[in-house]
């Protein structure tokens, strides 16, 4: 219902539909653990916020590379009302670095062991410098990174997750 009739009309007023869209997006994982444990603790809580932090970067990496195509179709994500740039790198930096803090809880609230902790501090860091070298030098190569490290890193933290939990 969020995604249909908040993210879908938002798209053509606002770049906060990015925002908004993220939560939709982040809440499979919370119905999966609801399922499978039949509560709503902290570990889905954690589950949202990695999978709603790990968008932002992701959809403006995306929405940076096809800037001109979303301004032809009147969608209004932050790379098209953002005409230089620093606000749209400001957030990739900005969700980069709240991802790798986020990322790291499943260890600290004792869900996942040490080699999760170091897989996701090695993603984390990598996903955010690439964030920081398109802050840098923005440009589409460095945006194609951003987006590439995104792909990947989302599979394997949660691989790394599946694998070394306590």
């Amino acid at each position: 219902m969020l995604y249909l009739f908040a993210y879908t009309p938002l798209k053509l007023r606002t770049a906060l539909c990015t925002i908004v869209g993220a939560v939709p997006g982040a809440l499979p994982p919370v119905t999966g653990w609801v399922a499978a444990r039949d509560d709503l603790s902290l570990g889905a809580w954690v589950l949202f916020g990695i999978l709603f932090l790990w968008q932002l970067p992701h959809t403006l990496a995306i929405a940076r590379l096809y800037r001109d195509d979303y301004a032809r179709a009147g969608v209004r994500v932050l790379p098209v009302v953002d005409a230089e740039g620093s606000t749209t790198e400001r957030q990739i930096v900005t969700a980069g670095l709240a991802l790798l803090a986020v990322s790291l809880l499943p260890t600290l609230i004792g869900l996942a062991g040490g080699l999760y902790f170091a897989g996701a501090l090695v993603l984390g860091v990598t996903q955010a410098v690439l964030g920081g070298m398109q802050a840098l030098a923005p440009s589409a190569t460095s945006a194609r990174r951003v987006l590439y490290a995104s792909l990947l890193y989302l599979p394997a933290l949660l691989a790394l997750l599946a694998f070394d939990k306590i």
